[in-house]
């Protein structure tokens, strides 16, 4: 997951580099006299950390045009913590000293994706993003039980 700007712009520049070398790997083994299954074969591993790396700055670009995604589960609350904090174009450090802490609680918190923190803890760094859950619960049936024959 990106988190902050600057790693948001080498994601960005990484993606525009991999993009050509991507085409030029191609183009190489097309000159070499490869098959297109081939191609392929030598191509899908770099084009899947491609497409992973796609994905990654597309979210992020998601989320500083403030669209989210909704929550299924609690453990959901702490990715919801950071990208509340991307959307927003708050960095870590102004986050921490909203906070009181240092800016490092803050880094290693969100490396952990908050796992662990207290619902008190995630309260206050919802209240001080200004940031306000709607819930909708839905219970749903219970699984059918395997019965042993």
């Amino acid at each position: 997951m990106i988190r902050n700007e600057a790693e948001y712009q080498e994601a960005a520049q990484r993606l525009a580099q991999e993009s050509l070398r991507l085409a030029e790997h191609r183009a190489r083994l097309k000159e070499a006299g490869l098959g297109d299954d081939e191609i392929n074969r030598v191509i899908d591993p770099i084009e899947s950390f491609h497409l992973q790396l796609k994905e990654e700055v597309d979210a992020y670009e998601r989320l500083k045009r403030g669209e989210f995604a909704e929550l299924d589960d609690l453990r959901a609350v702490g990715p919801l913590l950071i990208t509340s904090r991307i959307a927003q174009g708050i960095s870590q450090r102004e986050l921490a000293r909203r906070l009181g802490v240092h800016e490092s609680q803050v880094s290693r918190d969100e490396r952990n994706e908050y796992f662990g923190i207290t619902l008190e803890r995630a309260a206050k760094i919802l209240d001080t993003l200004n940031v306000r859950l709607h819930t909708k619960i839905a219970i749903e049936p219970p699984a059918p039980v395997a019965q042993a024959s």
